[in-house]
């Protein structure tokens, strides 16, 4: 088996990724964690930009996404994207990790999709290479 460059897509509260990070590593492949990015810097959340992000407008969203904590979490995980061949996304999760799942795979880079637990079902996750249930699925898709 070739090991894998893989970043792992998925959101600050899903309570499955510490241990698909863990596993992925585990078997051999270099993996990508954005919680705790390469840069050494604590993994970004909108909290660190400011408490009230819940409540910004449109346009003060917009002008946020150029805060240097902002720029300097999107120029780590940029630089991982370009660097790793996979993608496996882990569900549950919100937009930004669908939206670099959807860059992956129109990269033509693989993208496995990870469901832990019962979800709403997609149809558009068939534009994917795999749907695992299981780490094990998981660690045997990433050998193929």
């Amino acid at each position: 088996m070739k090991n894998k460059r893989i970043y792992v897509a998925s959101s600050w509260r899903n309570e499955y990724y510490d241990e698909v990070v863990k596993c992925l590593r585990k078997v051999g492949h270099d993996v990508y964690d954005f919680r705790n990015p390469p840069s050494g810097d604590e993994g970004f959340k909108w909290s660190h930009v400011g408490e009230d992000y819940m409540d910004w407008s449109p346009q003060e969203y917009r002008e946020r996404l150029h805060d240097p904590k902002a720029e300097r979490q999107f120029s780590n995980d940029i630089k991982a994207m370009l660097s790793c061949d996979t993608c496996v996304l882990v569900l549950p999760c919100g937009r930004s990790a669908h939206t670099e799942a959807g860059w992956f795979a129109g990269k033509w880079k693989r993208v496995l999709v990870y469901i832990p637990v019962k979800q709403e079902p997609e149809l558009m996750y068939k534009l994917f290479d795999g749907i695992c249930c299981t780490l094990e699925e998981l660690v045997n898709a990433l050998e193929e």
